[in-house]
């Protein structure tokens, strides 16, 4: 089914790197349950994660090349298998939270060297799409067993520990580190400044509504929704099972509906599956809600980062809108935990969705402002990738350069990740 030339080892690298984020919900959760924690602790110990993630990629992503790829490759795997297995074997809470921010360094680490060898793909989209789709699917299968392991916060961490061992095998196949010395970093002025900062500023915004709500989500189904944990593991199942079709349906709509649309209209849309989510008092309106959202959120991601990269061929405000995002990310689940606190569930939901839609103004503004501009097929934000050369080709018309950068970055489940 699949040619010869796909990188595994890179696809296995990416899915080890990505689970954390995709198990968030059953993470926060059984690490309330389990150790006693508030809801808003619990919510911080899961923004300590993605934050420690996010980190690994701002530090690490221009060092890829340098240190190797398999080298480091390795010393995540490493550090995502020993923070999450020392978490998940222990109850002693400082442990918990030290090798749970130790995991999510490895998970960054192992998600950085990924997303920056699959940028240099020939068919970066067709590498990510396949790691995506391989989280997704792993993610799905443990929600479904999760529930019959027993009790606990460790089971969802040692799934993480075991998953960053099974890939490390994967990783001689990667390459060892290099003596070329890279080009000099890009001096030559942003184009569209304002344009840039005003969707940067908001995918911060954007990104941190859906990791709110995805952070409490087990939480709503369980203690709102009257689920219990096994029928919950089924629902997140689906709802990433949809999350495929909206990244299948992203890829197939490609450039025909404009940006604007999928970026406004998407966004508003959003709003409403947060607010319907977030206030079920049944199975079958949260159901409804999670299905609905986990697919519409690729669809409209795969479009705002199209559109970052649509702002400068050379993908420099992809880089920066990917960071902001994965900053949103990170505050996500302690955002939630704080506002589920203070307004319900209810409440949060409410608060959410309004934010959505006061950034699908400016959202869609951009979209319109660069409506004439050429989409890219996207961009590696520098959390996880650093730029791609630039060739320019001398002909008798201005000089065009080649596209230098990717996306890999699927969607986090409200991941980012």
């Amino acid at each position: 089914m699949f040619a010869r030339t796909t990188p595994w080892p890179l696809v296995a690298l990416f899915t080890a790197g990505y689970l954390a984020p995709y198990l968030l919900p059953t993470t926060v959760g059984r690490l309330g349950s389990g150790l006693g924690l508030t809801a808003t602790q619990a919510g911080a110990v899961g923004s300590a994660l993605l934050l420690s993630s996010a980190t690994a990629g701002f530090l690490l992503a221009s060092r890829v090349e340098r240190a190797g790829a398999r080298a480091l490759a390795r010393t995540g795997l490493a550090l995502a298998a020993v923070g999450y297995g020392t978490a998940a074997l222990t109850d002693f809470l400082p442990a918990v939270v030290a090798g749970v921010v130790l995991g999510g360094f490895g998970s960054g680490t192992a998600t950085t060297v990924a997303a920056s060898r699959i940028a240099a793909e020939k068919d970066p989209h067709r590498a990510s799409t396949l790691g995506l789709l391989t989280v997704s699917a792993l993610a799905a299968a443990v929600y479904l067993a999760v529930p019959h392991l027993g009790p606990g916060h460790g089971t969802p961490l040692a799934a993480i520990a075991l998953t960053a061992l099974a890939v490390w095998p994967a990783t001689g196949r990667l390459p060892g580190a290099t003596r070329h010395t890279a080009a000099g970093p890009d001096t030559s002025p942003l184009p569209h400044r304002r344009s840039g900062l005003v969707l940067a500023g908001a995918m911060v915004l954007w990104a941190l509504a859906q990791n709110s709500l995805w952070g409490v989500t087990s939480r709503i189904g369980l203690g709102q929704a009257g689920l219990g944990e096994a029928a919950l593991g089924v629902v997140l199942a689906a709802a990433l099972g949809a999350g495929l079709i909206g990244v299948v349906t992203a890829g197939a709509l490609g450039s025909r509906l404009g940006r604007a649309v999928p970026v406004g209209a998407g966004t508003v849309l959003i709003a409403g599956c947060i607010v319907l989510t977030a206030s079920a008092t049944g199975p079958v309106t949260f159901t409804a809600g999670e299905i609905a959202w986990n697919t519409l959120y690729p669809v409209v991601l795969s479009y705002l980062i199209g559109l970052a990269a649509s702002l400068d061929p050379r993908g420099r405000w992809a880089v920066l809108a990917g960071s902001a995002a994965s900053l949103g990310t990170a505050a996500g689940p302690l955002t939630g935990s704080v506002l589920s606190a203070r307004a319900g569930f209810t409440g949060m939901g409410l608060v959410l969705g309004a934010g959505l839609l006061l950034i699908a103004v400016p959202l869609t503004a951009v979209a319109l402002r660069a409506g004439g501009r050429r989409p890219l097929p996207g961009a590696v934000p520098e959390a996880v990738a650093g730029e791609q050369p630039v060739v320019e080709i001398e002909v008798e018309v201005p000089a065009v350069t080649d596209q230098d950068a990717y996306d890999t970055a699927g969607p986090l489940p409200g991941s980012a990740a």
